[in-house]
């Protein structure tokens, strides 16, 4: 692409990364905030820090009937926000035709992970090879620029450097988003998710991140990782921050309806 068409080109995608940072920042921070704070907890919390829900599930044996009430001996709170990083999130994105509004999504949502200082986030696109972007996540548009879509596709070597640049496996969210067409070894993609999950790694697959949110992807293979707990599921941008916070916590994640989305 010559250098004056490809500044014009930068210029319009660099406004479409302003207007979809813009309507995905602030809700994205304001959920992964509340989530990050909601996964220290603390077991002498102030009044006002108390987490009520599991408290009284805590304490459930020391229920009074007389009284009608439970009573706490010990107290489950929320943690207070600290600068310090509390969770690892690893965006690994196919980078296959197919894919292309997925790219676009998952560069932004990176950039404003990265923004997060609570969170160390790392972006890795692939195809049949693997290229890391982290060092790219404050400008989208140098991600954009940096991805070439095609090619074919190599979950497993993808998800074995992924692998590689875990270290607090227990608070490390990993995020695999692709349609699921494996044209390397099926096998050892899958005793590598099995791997990280085992560590206590949280692995979440998405099969798009569109607005369609609609996907063509390898029922097999989906199948396969949803029997190991890897639920793979269509996600829409509206959804993602819920997502990301539930796997931050540790909850069930917000599986929508697959039926509804064919």
């Amino acid at each position: 692409m010559p250098e004056t068409t490809k500044e014009t080109a930068r210029a319009v995608v660099r406004k479409v990364v302003e207007q979809l940072e813009k309507k995905l920042a602030q809700r994205t921070r304001a959920t992964l905030t509340g989530a990050l704070d909601r996964s220290a907890r603390i077991s002498r919390p102030r009044h006002r820090d108390i987490d009520w829900d599991r408290t009284i599930r805590a304490n459930l044996k020391n229920y009074l009937p007389e009284y009608r009430t439970v009573v706490p001996e010990r107290l489950i709170g929320y943690g207070r926000a600290a600068q310090s990083v509390k969770k690892d999130v690893v965006l690994c994105i196919d980078q296959s035709g197919s894919m292309a509004a997925s790219v676009v999504y998952a560069s932004v949502f990176g950039a404003v992970l990265a923004s997060m200082r609570t969170l160390d986030t790392r972006l890795v696109v692939f195809d049949t090879s693997v290229v890391d972007l982290t060092d790219q996540l404050d400008d989208p548009v140098d991600v954009l620029f940096g991805t070439q879509l095609g090619g074919g596709t190599d979950i497993n070597r993808a998800l074995a450097y992924c692998q590689s640049r875990i270290t607090r496996p227990a608070d490390t969210v990993v995020v695999l988003i692709s349609d699921l067409y494996e044209g390397g070894i099926r096998d050892e993609m899958l005793k590598r998710v099995a791997a990280m999950k085992a560590s206590g790694v949280q692995f979440v697959t998405l099969l798009a991140l569109s607005d369609e949110g609609a996907p063509a992807y390898d029922r097999e293979h989906a199948a396969a990782l949803a029997a190991l707990g890897a639920p793979a599921f269509a996600c829409t941008p509206d959804l993602f921050p819920d997502v990301m916070a539930a796997a931050i916590e540790k909850r069930p994640l917000p599986i929508p309806d697959m039926a509804e989305q064919r």
